[in-house]
């Protein structure tokens, strides 16, 4: 990467899924056919050739209807999975937070947990104990220390994945809708937080379809549709041709 502020480099990437075009009822069938070279299957491009570069302390909003690719990119600048073509080249280190509950362990409690998925993003013992407190009062949930995360709502577990994810100033910071599961109060506490980070340099990917979220947090914003880039530069400008599309459909 020749440009030093680039944080990431998407350069013509492709990722596909092999999708099975047959009923398979038991593992038994399925290994049988798999043997006899019987297996069938769909090819399906999630993403089709998509190019872009983003700078340091920049802040990219990835906006499309449900199934458009958004997720699965991030997946892949994540590291999580391989293009099928072209390359990902990413530039520091990353706070992914993609899927609800990613990086804990539904039995583990609350406790364990902030250690477990502190671990997942390299950091030390002794680093988490000294950022226990700020975890815990940020995510607020005190009282819910020793409980199983398993028992946790849907928005209690974003809540300490987030605290977890942006207790220090990572390179890049990821967030992938999980945000929605959270109440207003708590939504608002996270958007303060990003802020800051970017203010400070983070460099955001950030996924939504509240547009207006989009627009109020990122500068500039790619338009995914089914797997194609429709639309890449300035932020309000991709939301407006994305929102006048979407009123008319």
């Amino acid at each position: 990467m020749a440009d030093k502020n680039v944080m990431i480099d998407v350069d013509h990437v492709t990722i596909r899924f092999n999708l099975s075009s047959q009923k398979v009822d038991n593992l038994k069938e399925y290994l049988v056919k798999l043997m006899k070279h019987e297996l069938m299957f769909q090819e399906f491009l999630a993403v089709q050739d998509v190019s872009f570069q983003v700078r340091r302390g920049e802040a990219w909003g990835l906006i499309g209807v449900n199934g458009s690719g958004k997720s699965t990119l991030l997946k892949a600048i994540s590291g999580i999975m391989k293009p099928y073509k072209g390359t990902v080249t990413v530039s520091g280190s990353v706070a992914p937070l993609i899927e609800l509950g990613a990086g804990f362990d539904p039995e583990c409690t609350a406790r364990e947990n902030i250690y477990l998925n502190g671990c997942v993003l390299g950091h030390s013992e002794k680093f988490m104990q000294e950022h226990f407190d700020e975890i815990v009062a940020f995510a607020e949930i005190e009282q819910f220390l020793d409980s199983p995360l398993k028992n946790f709502s849907s928005g209690m577990k974003a809540r300490l994945g987030f605290s977890v994810a942006t207790m220090v100033k990572p390179d890049i910071l990821i967030v992938d809708e999980i945000l929605s599961v959270g109440d207003y109060k708590f939504k608002q506490k996270c958007m303060k937080r990003m802020n800051e980070l970017l203010s400070g340099g983070t460099t955001l990917l950030f996924v939504s379809h509240n547009i207006e979220e989009v627009r109020q947090l990122c500068d500039h914003a790619l338009w995914i549709d089914k797997g194609i880039d429709r639309m890449q530069g300035e932020v309000n400008a991709v939301c407006d041709a994305y929102m006048e599309e979407m009123n008319q459909s």
